[in-house]
């Protein structure tokens, strides 16, 4: 399904929210995720192992996760499941909810820290590599060397570059990078903030090559990285800038969160360093064919081209 009609309904609101009848779709496609990423492993693997279940707390989540690496050349070195396709929520920066930043010059690059072309500004924080290994649960979890990821997550402030009211005229924390022969893309970025409602996430998109990523369309995989816990609370009450995130945290668990709330062992990543020196983010992500990551289909009624966070309409407030 096309990602331009995610935002018929609620950008944010997850598909476990929509009734029973509803649940039993879904179920059947997360269990085809699933089954889909242990097939690869098999024909790939024979000794590869079942991806991890679902830990109870989000502090035991922090170093255990079938998605989750501590290294590049831990992650593409063994199968993992595949991640499931997620919203890209109200601001994706891609064409789908209003500017279009793929197609801007200047969008391949490794730090996004800054913005680009004849924006100026830069984003304060703890500053993050964020690495991300890819693996073509299509091709026996090879590598996936050429295909491009399109990263973009919030400021400090929890606020998105091109939508957020005093940073309209921004472009920073977003980017695309080609992955190598090893399947790994790497960003320069910060420790994004715990706005209200969410948990620390960076959204993402997969594209099979970088010619179909600065067209701004046909995304292969669109999800999102959960942040552990422990890096969370550590960044959020020792730097400075993070003084909402302590509040919002204490309001929102990976259990209660409406993206992860049904599971997030494929989308948790590892992270290690300190507010000084900095945090390295790591995660491999199982990238299945388009048609195992389609979103499910809006319900009636709700927004569409041209309404209230629609393409064409005016983006939603801030969750």
């Amino acid at each position: 399904m096309s990602k331009r009609r995610m935002f018929g309904r609620d950008p944010e609101v997850h598909e476990h929210d929509l009734g029973l009848s509803h649940d039993m779709k879904t179920m059947s496609r997360r269990g085809a995720l699933a089954l889909f990423g242990a097939a690869g492993a098999t024909a790939a693997l024979a000794a590869c192992g079942s991806p991890s279940s679902t830990s109870t707390t989000a502090s035991s989540s922090a170093t255990a996760g079938a998605g989750t690496a501590t290294s590049t050349a831990d992650a593409v070195g063994e199968c993992v499941a595949a991640a499931p396709g997620e919203t890209a929520g109200p601001y994706p920066g891609d064409g789908s909810n209003g500017p279009n930043v793929l197609v801007e010059s200047g969008i391949v690059r490794k730090d996004i820290t800054s913005s680009f072309g004849t924006s100026t500004g830069t984003a304060e924080g703890v500053p993050v590599t964020i690495t991300m290994a890819l693996q073509d649960l299509t091709k026996n979890c090879d590598p996936g060397a050429g295909m491009a990821v399109y990263l973009w997550h919030c400021d400090r402030d929890g606020e998105y570059s091109l939508y957020g009211k005093a940073i309209t005229d921004q472009n920073y924390l977003r980017g695309v990078q080609v992955a190598g022969a090893d399947g790994t893309v790497s960003f320069t970025s910060i420790f994004p903030a715990a706005y209200s409602g969410r948990w620390p996430h960076i959204h993402f998109e997969v594209y099979d090559s970088l010619e179909v990523a600065i067209a701004g369309e046909n995304a292969r995989l669109t999800s999102q990285i959960a942040l552990p816990q422990e890096a969370c609370d550590t960044v959020f009450a020792g730097a400075e800038g993070y003084e909402k995130s302590v509040t919002n945290m204490t309001r929102t668990t990976l259990s209660s969160d409406n993206v992860f709330g049904d599971g997030w062992d494929a989308e948790l990543a590892t992270a290690t360093g300190s507010v000084s020196s900095g945090y390295d983010i790591a995660i491999t992500i199982g990238v299945a064919a388009k048609s195992e990551n389609a979103q499910a289909a809006p319900p009636a009624g709700g927004g569409g081209p041209g309404g209230a966070g629609g393409p064409g309409g005016e983006p939603p407030a801030m969750p």
